[in-house]
């Protein structure tokens, strides 16, 4: 299991760990699939078992024998942990992790897997289409150990995170067991020095040879960490072999969505298929959305706004659907945009637009509400608080266009005011 969610926050210290607060900023993130995260991992020198992908279950066969390994694991590429214990909706299989023998066993597991709905405990009841599986040499870890780079505010860089206790959920072990979490802040100016890995490797047990090989990789990760932007490179697990081998297992990596312009090759590995299509209408317009289960549609500038508006909902009884934020430089066709984005969920029954102008400013959002309504021809109650910037002007836009638009005087009676508007 990630340490990190969907929405990025801020790190405070947990139990001696790095955790994350709610409510303070929200950021998107590019998820990769598993055979994305090796071949970046592949490319700095990182062990990574031997791999190949396919889209076809015919195209196992070939893969296998490139491969030539005794035995071999076939994983389905979805955007979701517990695959192994997964369902698929079609057919009933099991497991979007298996083990063979051959080529032939491989490709009749993925004919199970390919173009079929994965379900897992991270996913929707209707599951994730399956379009890819990951072939990949299978090897039998003696130790499954945990190593992570993560972006630590309170530190002012990265920071090394390690524990002899992998391949498990890592929250749980900073809970239970604090003392099995090692932490090696790194000067960002510095950089990775030679006594932080070494303590490192020495506290998760390496011995011999495998000492220098263990701070190499960690050496290698840190490279990848920096050199592609990223905010988070976590390898659970970080094995040690039967045989003697270290290998990064399984990886969780993100990257700061401000270097996409410089990272153009990592960035287009998004696949969008895996993602709500409701967030990548937003990203399109720069803005920032998270579907969710309620039924009131929430449009707000700033992330601290958009929670506090989404308590305020809960404290009068509603549910929000969304958290949408459309920013403090949003223009007009920014906030139609967002307007038809959330009108579109078919759960939606009111929405409320919630406002506080600074650098947007009040004029500027309440065009766009009214140009939105006219154009998708509004049927459910809308209710707009505003504040700040332009205030005035953005209230006569909104009197003058005739629209059965509810005005709200503050926060508290906006979400009262959007609660009720359901039951009229």
């Amino acid at each position: 299991m990630s340490l990190f969610n969907k929405v990025r926050l801020p790190i405070t210290q947990t139990a001696g760990f790095l955790r994350f607060n709610p409510g303070q900023q929200q950021v998107r993130h590019l998820n990769l699939h598993e055979y994305q995260s090796k071949y970046l991992m592949d490319k700095y020198g990182v062990n990574t078992q031997k791999w190949r992908v396919v889209s076809k279950a015919s195209e196992c066969t070939k893969a296998a024998q490139e491969l030539n390994a005794k035995e071999l694991v076939v994983k389905a590429q979805v955007h979701a942990g517990g695959r192994g214990k997964g369902t698929f909706t079609e057919t009933g299989f099991k497991g979007g992790v298996h083990l063979c023998k051959t080529g032939a066993e491989a490709e009749r597991l993925a004919g199970e897997m390919l173009g079929k709905h994965l379900v897992t405990k991270q996913t929707t009841k209707d599951g994730t289409l399956v379009q890819k599986v990951m072939l990949a040499e299978s090897v039998d870890p003696a130790r499954e150990l945990y190593f992570a780079i993560l972006m630590d505010r309170s530190s002012g860089g990265p920071v090394l995170v390690a524990s002899p206790k992998g391949g498990v959920d890592i929250e749980a072990v900073a809970e239970e067991t604090p003392e099995l979490i090692f932490k090696e802040p790194i000067d960002i100016f510095k950089g990775i020095q030679p006594e932080q890995t070494l303590r490192l490797a020495q506290k998760l047990g390496f011995k011999g040879a495998n000492l220098a090989i263990a701070q190499q990789q960690m050496v290698n990760l840190y490279k990848l960490f920096i050199e592609s932007d990223a905010t988070q490179v976590e390898i659970n697990p970080f094995a040690e072999t039967t045989d003697g081998k270290i290998y990064a297992m399984d990886a969780k990596i993100n990257f700061d969505d401000n270097a996409s312009f410089r990272q153009k090759a990592v960035f287009d590995m998004r696949d969008v298929n895996e993602e709500d299509p409701r967030e990548v209408e937003a990203s399109k317009f720069g803005l920032n959305y998270i579907g969710m289960d309620g039924n009131i549609g929430c449009m707000v500038n700033g992330a601290g706004l958009a929670m506090a508006t989404m308590d305020i909902i809960k404290l009068h009884k509603g549910t929000p659907a969304n958290f949408l934020d459309v920013g403090g430089g949003a223009t007009e066709k920014q906030v139609t945009e967002a307007f038809k984005i959330i009108s579109a969920d078919p759960q939606v029954k009111a929405i409320l637009v919630n406002i506080f102008g600074g650098i947007m400013k009040c004029d500027i959002i309440a065009a766009g509400v009214v140009n939105a309504c006219n154009s998708i021809g509004l049927k459910i109650p809308l209710v707009v608080r505003l504040a700040g910037t332009n205030v005035e002007l953005g209230q006569q836009i909104l009197e003058k266009s005739g629209l059965n638009i509810i005005t709200a005087i503050d926060l508290d009676d906006a979400a009262i005011k959007a609660v009720a508007s359901m039951n009229k």
